[in-house]
């Protein structure tokens, strides 16, 4: 752990620590709010997948957006990273990719807060085990 000089490195400690309670609190009821996860596997993270995070977490707290924003491995479409899936409470997940801070701020605008549909949706490509 590094030394705290500051009091800049002490609240940065803080709000990391608040961030991971707040996960671990919404845990529990994690279908009601908006779920946002974020591919994180090596593709991801070196098309900006972190600063994607970020700033997804960022605009939620500031938006008073009840979500979890999570990170996940990978999620098998690096051709359009960085990816995010999102789950809106009682429907089905949609994957966006090229997610850049520009395209999560019209995520959260028009799909989360609006509920319209934006461009960018990753078709899904597979069935489940219950579907025949």
């Amino acid at each position: 752990m590094n030394k705290i000089t500051s009091l800049a490195d002490l609240k940065k400690i803080k709000d990391q620590v608040q961030s991971k309670i707040k996960l671990r609190e919404n845990s529990d009821v994690a279908d009601t709010l908006v779920q946002i996860r974020v591919g994180m596997a090596t593709c991801g993270i070196a098309s900006g997948a972190k600063e994607t995070m970020n700033f997804l977490i960022e605009e939620t707290e500031h938006l008073a957006i009840d979500a979890v924003v999570t990170q996940t491995g990978c999620m098998g479409y690096c051709y359009a990273e960085p990816t995010i899936e999102v789950t809106l409470p009682g429907k089905e997940p949609m994957v966006f990719g090229h997610v850049d801070k520009v395209k999560a701020r019209e995520i959260i605008d028009r799909y989360i807060i609006k509920g319209e549909l934006v461009d960018g949706i990753i078709p899904a490509s597979y069935k489940t085990i219950d579907e025949k």
